[in-house]
């Protein structure tokens, strides 16, 4: 791992070393580097964080804990997927991507896998995702929001706190 390079954007999913992670780590990825706009990185993405998580899958002993965490970082010129697991056998990966390991606390195994953004493109030039304001389906049925007056919901607020802050039990 890059020792001087700053993490730009995280992302982290938390499953349970079940056949199923497999998928949702796909999903994951999926959503991750569409929202982090690298599409162009997610086929191998996803092979690398799928192959990680189908053998923490495959070497979890149900005596001990089967949380994973799966984590994609943006950092330097790379996109990092990380594992961590309590029991991990490292697959085998790509010649293009760098690998490696490390022991933490508690008997937890982060492995991790470094693969080169495009060229041109560094940690701090990918965009932070922006989300548009909606709203639900039920608001939307409901029409326009009501005119509110800011100062009226300013009184409720303070009746409601004065009524459960005057030593009042209920």
């Amino acid at each position: 791992m890059q020792a001087n390079a700053q993490t730009a954007q995280v992302d982290d999913l938390t499953l349970i070393a079940l056949p199923t992670a497999v998928n949702c780590a796909d999903l994951f990825v999926r959503f991750t580097l569409g929202e982090w706009r690298l599409r162009n990185m997610t086929a191998e993405c996803s092979a690398v964080a799928c192959a990680l998580v189908e053998a923490a899958v495959e070497s979890a002993d149900p005596k001990t804990s089967r949380l994973i965490t799966l984590r994609l970082r943006l950092s330097g010129d790379y996109l990092v997927v990380e594992l961590e697991a309590a029991r991990f056998i490292m697959p085998p990966t790509s010649s293009n991507v760098r690998t490696g390991e490390l022991q933490l606390a508690g008997g937890i195994k982060l492995i991790w896998c470094e693969m080169q953004l495009p060229t041109g493109v560094n940690a701090n030039a990918v965009p932070l995702p922006r989300r548009e304001k909606r709203r639900s389906p039920a608001a939307e049925a409901l029409g326009d929001e009501p005119d509110v007056d800011p100062e009226l919901i300013q009184r409720i607020l303070f009746g409601l706190g004065g009524s459960m802050g005057n030593g009042h039990q209920r």
